[in-house]
């Protein structure tokens, strides 16, 4: 009986593992098409009503297209946008994931802002899609990730 309480034990932390490495590599190919300005990349991160948001200074929850985000990041050259980002916690019940990813933005290689990103992720078709951003974005009490 232990031997094979042991196996399920072994093969559910063995799928745990894939999956959060799927949501990793799907956040990390974000901000590799940013700055890469690959907008094919970009899209297929997506689902197909995500919703992109940021949190501006006094409060207000700001709207953003996802198709005009991609639009304006294609604008720059390559690696003019970086993102650093640290994953702080990933959460997953069945198709539903959630992810916190401090960050340090740069312009041209120059910090311009810090912040959080909060995402929601939908598992469709067998494949891990972003449903969902909402940001911060301050210049302020920033620690940089490296």
């Amino acid at each position: 009986m232990n031997k094979i309480a042991g196996v399920l034990l072994l093969i559910s932390v063995s799928c745990f593992g894939q999956q959060n490495q799927d949501i990793e590599k799907l956040i990390h190919n974000l901000f590799l098409a940013m700055k890469n300005t690959d907008p094919v990349l970009m899209k297929s991160a997506f689902a197909e009503n995500a919703v992109l948001q940021t949190i501006t200074k006094d409060g207000t929850v700001k709207n953003e297209n996802i198709e005009d985000f991609i639009t304006s990041v294609s604008k720059f050259s390559k690696g003019d946008l970086e993102e650093k980002i640290r994953i702080e916690a990933i959460h997953t019940d069945g198709n539903l994931a959630s992810v916190f990813t401090p960050y340090s933005f740069y312009l041209k290689g120059k910090f311009s802002h810090c912040g959080a990103n909060s995402f929601q992720l939908v598992k469709q078709n067998n494949e891990w899609k972003i449903q969902y951003i909402i940001d911060t974005r301050r210049k302020d009490n920033c620690k940089e990730i490296q």
